[in-house]
């Protein structure tokens, strides 16, 4: 007998609908919120590193303590937004995004 094993395959898109929720849903909005969160936080980490800073030095260029920059790398959902645009700012880094108007 011969059996039919093909597997089926799922898009990312398929996956999170099913697992987080459908786009415009309370929870995929926070998801996307919080993976949007960890995305800056892991650029700012990495150019921090590339521009070969340390974390206190970082911190002194853009006026506040390495406390903080350390804080911005771990667990950026409590940054201030003029604070990740200062600290990218000194990295010579920007922000680039669009404003999307809901009905």
């Amino acid at each position: 007998m011969k059996r039919n094993n093909k597997l089926k395959i799922y898009t990312l898109e398929e996956v999170v609908d099913k697992h987080i929720g459908r786009k415009g849903t309370p929870n995929r909005d926070r998801f996307e919120k919080k993976l949007q969160m960890e995305i800056i936080r892991d650029y700012i980490k990495m150019l921090r590193k590339e521009r070969k800073l340390t974390q206190e030095q970082l911190g002194k260029l853009v006026g506040v303590q390495k406390a903080q920059i350390s804080k911005l790398e771990n667990s950026p959902k409590s940054a201030r937004f003029d604070t990740i645009l200062n600290v990218l700012d000194a990295l010579n880094a920007e922000i680039v995004f669009d404003i999307k108007i809901k009905n």
